[in-house]
């Protein structure tokens, strides 16, 4: 069902946690399957500096939320806000059909954190 990729990257997931004081923090979820994503962020001028994520929900959920944490580190926002969904699901080799909306969640995820952001810092 998962590739080995999605296996390796739930059993060792990167950028657990919360950050002290952010800068900003996307939350998203999905009533039907119960998944929730929290994205927290640092930001320096337009960098995105450090990220991490706390997620509720199955292997899917874990496995592309910290890949997209590792892939929007160190991106400005503008470059951070145009990682599709889709480039998480390369990422991590694919996703069974009924995961895609794992992938969707993390994109979502990462563009409320920066939205967070902007509406603070307007």
């Amino acid at each position: 069902m998962y590739s080995q990729k999605v296996i390796d990257t739930f059993k060792n997931p990167k950028n657990v946690g919360a950050i002290e004081n952010p800068d900003a923090v996307g939350t998203v979820g999905n009533s039907n399957c119960g998944d929730i994503m929290k994205i927290y962020l640092k930001i320096d001028g337009d960098v995105i500096t450090d990220v991490k994520f706390e997620t509720f929900g199955c292997a899917a959920a874990v496995a592309t939320s910290s890949v997209a944490t590792e892939m929007v580190k160190g991106k400005t926002l503008d470059e951070a806000l145009k990682i599709k969904n889709s480039d998480v699901i390369a990422a991590l080799d694919g996703l069974p059909a009924q995961k895609i909306h794992c992938s969707v969640l993390a994109e979502e995820a990462i563009k409320a954190a920066i939205d967070d952001y902007r509406s603070r810092n307007n």
